[in-house]
């Protein structure tokens, strides 16, 4: 089971930090404006947000990842518990971000997901 738990980690860890990039990086590419609900005129606009939710996102990919390979290692309770912090947190995230905006609704279920079904196994 640990294995699939790793597999599944490291996969959300860079499916964040590629969210990202696209997040921080390429915010002003029209074919993004759909997906994050921004107008081409606004890009300056929510430059500040987006640029830092991006990093956010980075980094907690790279949590998510530092505690799926913790797992097998000399500390996998520590590993255990950051990637169950890094996937409850995002469970929370994807529920907040329907809440807050139904129109997001997809992305909130594609941001708790995979989350949710690492914490389940993890919890098992």
């Amino acid at each position: 089971m640990t294995g699939l738990i790793q597999v599944l980690g490291v996969i959300f860890g860079v499916v964040l930090i590629l969210v990202g990039i696209l997040e921080s990086f390429f915010f002003r590419d029209q074919r993004l404006h759909r997906l994050f609900l921004i107008k081409p005129e606004d890009t300056d606009a929510v430059r500040m947000w987006t640029f830092n939710l991006g990093f956010y996102n980075m980094i907690w990919g790279v949590g998510a990842i530092i505690g799926a390979l913790m797992l097998t290692g000399t500390e996998p309770a520590a590993g255990r518990l950051l990637l169950l912090f890094t996937s409850v947190g995002h469970v929370l995230l994807g529920i907040i971000l329907v809440l807050s905006e139904r129109r997001l609704w997809a992305s909130g279920i594609a941001e708790a997901l995979l989350p949710a079904v690492i914490v389940v196994l993890l919890l098992m």
